[in-house]
């Protein structure tokens, strides 16, 4: 499955159908008059976040969704049919963005979180609601409520507990296959992570879910590298996890770069919780880490974790501090099987 986390579509609302004009006319009945029925409402537009989704691919192959209009009233004061609600299902963490992508008008967060985006046209009415006692014949009838229609954005944010975050080559993906099932992409060149990739860690009869992003390099924010895009999945996270290349010439600088990088991006992720991690340290002898651990610890003013994902030296101790961090346990957003799924990113 690939995984898209943008995607824009039509959207538009059922017409109410229209008012019928008719008359009584029936043998041996001395008085007829109007009985001409209202027309059915139209159909509604409805966003609802359900379980088993985590990215909205679907949406490239179908981006037009139309609810049908309402029926014509008929005589005998019959009403039209009303048309069928439309409901769009979307992945939990999607927001439903305005054209321009400047409001966000729907933000689910919840499995089974149901809203109406479009309210469905009423019928109009037919001439037996116009008789008057002046007007005994009418033959006026409304001609329905016109539907609501627009182009809207969908953005997907992962919802997690946990987000990972480093230059690239820092150890993530190494890290989220060590504590997770995850099978993310490890390799000995920069950007193997091109996509977000979700993690369930079970830790101390305790689970809580890891997003994997791809890495950030200085100047992310205005487009380098992958850019600043899939830092989005992380906003929701109540903590993140910060590796540093225990191999990198300075840790200080390695950590400096992804610290301003999340502050030019904003949301609020340079004030979230954050455990620090030197990874990678299995091919270091003991002096070295520990002045590296020093090194990174004055630049970042927090406790600093050595470890190393490959060999497992330290990840119990990073889960420990994980799970203190996050705090009680929550729902996690994830598959009814208790794994996560495995998706390929596909551009926009």
């Amino acid at each position: 499955m690939h995984f898209l986390d943008q995607a824009k579509i039509f959207v538009r609302s059922g017409a109410g159908g229209p008012g019928a004009v008719s008359f009584r006319r029936e043998k041996f009945i001395e008085y007829g008059g109007p009985d001409g029925g209202n027309g059915g409402k139209g159909g509604d537009i409805v966003f609802e976040a359900v379980a088993g989704l985590n990215t909205l691919i679907d949406f490239r192959y179908t981006q037009h969704f139309r609810a049908p209009r309402g029926s014509g009233g008929s005589g005998s004061n019959r009403t039209g049919g009303g048309g069928d609600d439309l409901v769009i299902k979307v992945p939990v963490g999607t927001q439903v963005l305005s054209e321009d992508r400047e409001e966000v008008l729907l933000d689910f967060t919840k499995v089974g979180q149901r809203e109406v985006f479009f309210r469905g046209g009423d019928g109009g009415r037919g001439n037996a609601s116009y008789k008057t006692s002046t007007n005994r014949t009418p033959r006026q009838h409304g001609t329905g409520w016109p539907s609501q229609e627009a182009y809207v954005w969908l953005r997907l944010k992962l919802l997690a507990d946990v987000g990972l975050v480093g230059l690239p080559n820092a150890g993530k993906s190494t890290f989220i296959n060590a504590v997770t099932n995850a099978q993310a992409k490890v390799a000995e060149y920069a950007f193997t992570t091109t996509r977000p990739q979700l993690g369930v860690v079970r830790h101390k009869q305790r689970e809580f879910v890891v997003a994997d992003i791809p890495g950030l390099i200085e100047g992310a924010a205005d487009g380098a590298g992958i850019g600043d895009r899939f830092l989005g999945h992380i906003e929701r996270c109540r903590v993140l996890l910060h590796l540093v290349d225990a191999n990198d010439t300075d840790v200080a600088e390695s950590y400096r770069i992804v610290r301003e990088e999340l502050e030019a991006y904003g949301a609020g992720l340079a004030e979230k919780p954050v455990v620090i991690g030197l990874n990678k340290i299995d091919m270091l002898d003991d002096e070295l880490i520990d002045v590296m651990s020093k090194e990174l610890a004055d630049a970042s003013g927090a406790d600093v974790i050595p470890l190393s994902g490959a060999s497992g030296v330290g990840v119990d101790w990073v889960l420990d501090q994980l799970l203190e961090a996050v705090g009680p346990a929550a729902d996690s957003p994830v598959s009814d099987d208790g794994e996560e799924d495995a998706v390929e990113w596909s551009p926009i």
